[in-house]
């Protein structure tokens, strides 16, 4: 097959492929369409609340058959105990599912259990968790090739890493370029991991991303293939205009920018391992978010940002794409007479924090003062919070400096948003009116967001308000 020619790759997560009616469901959405040639497959993920991942069941087989473990585990055989319940999922998967599959995996199970002595004898403890949770994508690959009449294609073959873990980008994607073109019908790819490169052994020394990375496999793929579309099945719709958590039945986005998505998730609105967007950016291919479980919604697509700006795309909904937020941030406001007129100023702070190891979220500035926003998390052991101000008052001499610890941080976010008259209005508006104090407003200089900082206690309010007020 060329692959010039455009074809869909389609990513199916774990709840996609939990079990037999959920695997037959996506074998059936990928038959309704002759362009999906390239499919990658996560786990088997839950199939009730109560249920475990097959990929933590793995991750407890391989702490088991681990050298320190060994002795209090193995040789209790709680570790093929543990194994049995993964090799039961996929014998129910085979028996149940409604497509005839002709398919032993004893002889993978052999393999696996080979593999680990070897793990185990050579002392590569560190790699076990690898190569073990890896083999829950594995043979759910194999189960869908089967299915479907497609090639299996170990990703231990294409995706690789260095001996330290670091993803190749430029070897991988010239290896599945070279694969991809070979494959004549389609090919079903599993998720989540690859091999070191040149390694003696390359489909047993393997390579995770970190959870999730299914996404960004299929998102390799689809950058490797050309693709016309990267498909990614999951269990909701799409993108929620808010949290779905804390606002009732918000409106879905039907479509945003790879810049609007930065925006959202970068605030907590995670649909996509954050990963997964570069490969397909760099290609200028779109992604549709959709529902295995309600295959006839279109979900929603998320398109190159200067293909929108050039007018490509267009979309109907109103200037607020989405608000999205995350609490425990903490500001630390400098004030200096004259500073404006001290060179060095503002860059003898971010030096500060730079020496302590501590990333800025947002520097709000006035004539005489300059607030820096960071994370609270990243205040730990000796990096104090106290600490900090220490170092800038030390280094920089303020007149004052005051902390104010328990703030949120909410971005409004939309192209062409800020340019509109009245929008920083409206957003302070719907505050007031809800009498929430902001404590900060930074107006983005790429006219995408606005971002406003609320105590920690009236977030979910602070989200319920903008959301009525703007979506």
């Amino acid at each position: 097959m060329d692959i010039k020619t455009k074809v869909k790759v389609c990513k199916f997560g774990g709840t996609s492929m939990a079990n037999a009616e959920t695997i037959t469901q996506v074998a059936e959405i990928i038959k309704a369409d002759k362009s999906r040639k390239f499919v990658i497959v996560s786990a088997p993920g839950k199939r009730q609340a109560s249920d475990i991942k097959v990929t933590d069941l793995l991750y407890a087989c391989a702490d088991m058959r681990g050298k320190k473990f060994a002795k209090v585990f193995y040789n209790n055989k709680n570790f093929k105990l543990e194994f049995e319940k993964v090799k039961g999922r996929f014998f129910d998967i085979i028996k149940k599912c409604k497509q005839k599959i002709d398919l032993d995996l004893d002889a993978e199970y052999d393999i696996i259990n080979s593999w680990m002595d070897w793990y185990e004898h050579e002392a590569q403890t560190d790699n076990i968790r690898d190569y073990f949770a890896s083999r829950g994508e594995y043979l759910a690959g194999k189960v869908m090739a089967q299915i479907l009449g497609y090639e299996f294609i170990d990703s231990a073959e294409i995706i690789k890493f260095d001996d330290k873990g670091n993803f190749l980008s430029e070897v991988t994607h010239d290896l599945c370029r070279k694969k991809l073109a070979k494959v004549k019908i389609g090919a079903v790819i599993p998720g989540f991991y690859g091999s070191v490169y040149n390694s003696k052994s390359p489909h047993f020394d393997v390579r995770t991303f970190s959870r999730g990375g299914s996404d960004v496999t299929g998102a390799i793929i689809a950058g490797a293939a050309d693709a016309e579309i990267y498909e990614n099945w999951t269990d909701v719709d799409g993108f929620m205009k808010c949290d779905p958590r804390i606002v009732n039945n918000p409106k879905l986005i039907d479509m945003l920018t790879y810049k609007e998505l930065r925006e959202l998730s970068y605030m907590g609105a995670n649909v996509l391992h954050p990963d997964s967007i570069f490969p397909v950016r760099a290609a200028d291919i779109s992604i549709n978010i959709r529902n295995t479980f309600n295959p006839g919604h279109e979900g929603t697509l998320i398109v190159p940002t200067k293909r929108f700006i050039k007018g490509d795309y267009k979309r109907e909904h109103s200037d607020i794409t989405g608000i999205a937020g995350k609490k425990d941030f903490v500001a630390i406001n400098v004030e200096k007479s004259m500073m404006n007129n001290e060179v060095g100023f503002v860059r003898r702070i971010l030096q500060v924090l730079e020496d302590d190891g501590i990333s800025i979220e947002h520097i709000p500035t006035g004539i005489d003062t300059i607030c820096v926003v960071v994370e609270k998390s990243q205040f730990k052991g000796s990096f104090s919070i106290q600490k900090v101000v220490d170092d800038i008052r030390k280094e920089c001499e303020p007149d004052t400096i005051t902390v104010v610890e328990n703030i949120a941080l909410i971005a409004v976010v939309g192209h062409g948003m800020t340019a509109r008259k009245g929008a920083a209005a409206d957003v302070c508006g719907a505050l007031a009116d809800s009498d929430i104090n902001i404590r900060m407003i930074d107006q983005g200089s790429s006219e995408l967001n606005i971002i406003v900082a609320v105590d920690n206690k009236d977030f979910e309010k602070a989200l319920q308000s903008l959301y009525e007020r703007l979506a």
